[in-house]
């Protein structure tokens, strides 16, 4: 049975649990020991609670297994989503060798207990989440289970690198610009961004101020995918956006298939500014091809929008601003300024690009965004129901591809060719999602992407169950894998 728990996805454990042929314990038990049997090979879990973990499982197996995830075996990305009195780095060696530990439990962590999730710790990041693979200084590489040369992406590399590699069926994550669907697409895995709104990031952290960013996670399903959004959207008090809710819960969206849906495909880079590997865009084609077929209509289209060179810029300038912001937030929570001997190169060089934009720039570089928003949106508005894209423009990466020790803005634009498609839905706001729908000749996962209007999520949970359907990928094992 151990050995089966690694393939099982949490809506399956969770009914081994309810029907009484394990106890929350045990499966608890399992996950921990194939984590300390392979994550020496991945370095993807940097913290653990193990006798926590298993406290709160013990509990479990005396209530009454209500909860949708009752005693599913879970673990959390070591960026945000902070837990009261426990270890959290945000992927920095300062903040790990001075032991801190967070004051407060986030509204999201709460949600996933209350789903019957139990933590068994945290999963590695690259530092404050600012780079698209996972090779903090703070805590060493996490290898890809697909081929451990390679990148699992970022930031939310150590969480899929564990779901995919059997450690645990679902995981937090974390997508600022592309974090959940990037290591999604390399690791193999469903990777929903929610619109944002739709998961609280409170209390801790400012949907005003942090908008590029949203929480919620990578799983193997899509059933996992939407039974989790159902317990962990929802207003929390204060919350000053808050996405639409939906007519029914999301669940239901994925028991039957979409009605005809008029989808616009791309599959070279925004702008043409840099080349799409062969692979991506035969993913992209090959989906497209399929959706035809189980009754959809798709043609080359996207929004204008998409093409306006000054998109990047702008996500850049407030890309940098939120970094200097995270440094300073952080100084003042360790009660000293942080210099450039605390941090990685990279995030000093961004985080000082940030301190060097004029309050009134960041300001007009946020309006920019909003009216460029619009004018995206309008593509929906106009008739189309999703936009097909590949997730990323290259399969994983080998590891140290964003890493240029001698000139770290090198690594910095290295990331650009990589996630041509991801970011500009962050400052749109809109939800998006990555599917494994390809693999290249030498077996590497290769993801698409579909992004939906605003509060839409139901809408691409629908489509991708159709393709999950269609084309199931629940078979597929990498080469690390419990």
């Amino acid at each position: 049975m151990t050995d089966e728990l690694a393939t099982l996805d949490a809506t399956a454990q969770a009914a081994l649990v309810r029907r009484g042929d394990v106890s929350a314990l045990e499966l608890v038990d399992a996950a921990i020991a194939r984590i300390e049997a392979l994550d020496g090979q991945l370095n993807a879990v940097v913290l653990r609670r193990f006798d926590a973990a298993r406290a709160e499982a013990a509990a479990d197996d005396d209530d009454d297994g209500a909860a949708v995830f009752h005693g599913v075996p879970f673990l959390t990305k070591d960026l945000a989503c902070p837990t009261e009195g426990e270890p959290h780095t945000d992927g920095m060696r300062v903040l790990k060798e001075s032991g801190w530990t967070a004051r407060e439990t986030s509204h999201l962590a709460h949600r996933f207990r209350r789903s019957g999730l139990v933590n068994l710790g945290r999963t590695n990041s690259p530092e404050l989440g600012l780079v698209p693979t996972t090779e903090p200084v703070a805590w060493g590489p996490t290898r890809n289970p697909w081929d451990p040369a390679r990148s699992p992406g970022g930031s939310s590399g150590g969480s899929a690198a564990a779901v995919a590699a059997g450690l645990v069926p679902v995981a937090h994550a974390s997508d600022g610009g592309g974090s959940i669907r990037i290591p999604a697409s390399a690791c193999g895995l469903v990777g929903l961004k929610t619109s944002r709104g739709r998961v609280s990031v409170g209390p801790g952290r400012g949907e005003l101020t942090g908008f590029l960013s949203v929480q919620f996670a990578v799983t193997r399903t899509v059933r996992d995918a939407a039974a989790l959004l159902d317990a962990c959207a929802g207003e929390e008090p204060g919350d000053p956006v808050v996405a639409r809710p939906p007519t029914a819960p999301f669940a239901s969206a994925i028991e039957r298939d979409p009605a005809h849906l008029r989808i616009g495909l791309m599959s070279r880079a925004p702008g043409d500014a840099s080349p799409v590997h062969d692979e991506c865009v035969r993913a992209a084609e090959a989906t497209a091809a399929l959706l035809e077929t189980l009754g959809h209509t798709v043609e080359m289209s996207h929004p204008a929008a998409f093409d306006d060179p000054a998109r990047s810029h702008v996500f850049g300038r407030i890309w940098s601003v939120n970094a200097a912001s995270q440094l300073d937030a952080w100084g003042k929570a360790l009660g000293r300024p942080l210099t450039d001997d605390d941090v990685e190169p990279a995030t000093w060089l961004m985080a000082s690009a940030g301190r060097d934009v004029p309050a009134i720039d960041h300001v007009d570089a946020v309006n920019t965004m909003q009216h460029w928003s619009r004018e995206m949106a309008a593509w929906w508005a106009a008739g189309f129901d999703l936009l097909l894209t590949p997730t990323l423009g290259e399969p994983p990466v080998p590891l140290g591809t964003f890493h240029a020790p001698d000139d770290p803005m090198t690594g910095i634009f290295r990331a650009g060719p990589f996630t041509p498609f991801t970011p500009a839905v962050n400052m749109t706001g809109q939800p998006a999602i990555s599917l494994p729908m390809h693999e290249t000749p030498d077996g590497l996962p290769v993801g698409i992407h579909l992004v939906a209007a605003a509060a839409r999520e139901d809408l691409l949970l629908a489509v991708a169950a159709q393709l999950e359907r269609a084309a199931p990928w629940a078979g597929r094992r990498p080469r690390l894998h419990a």
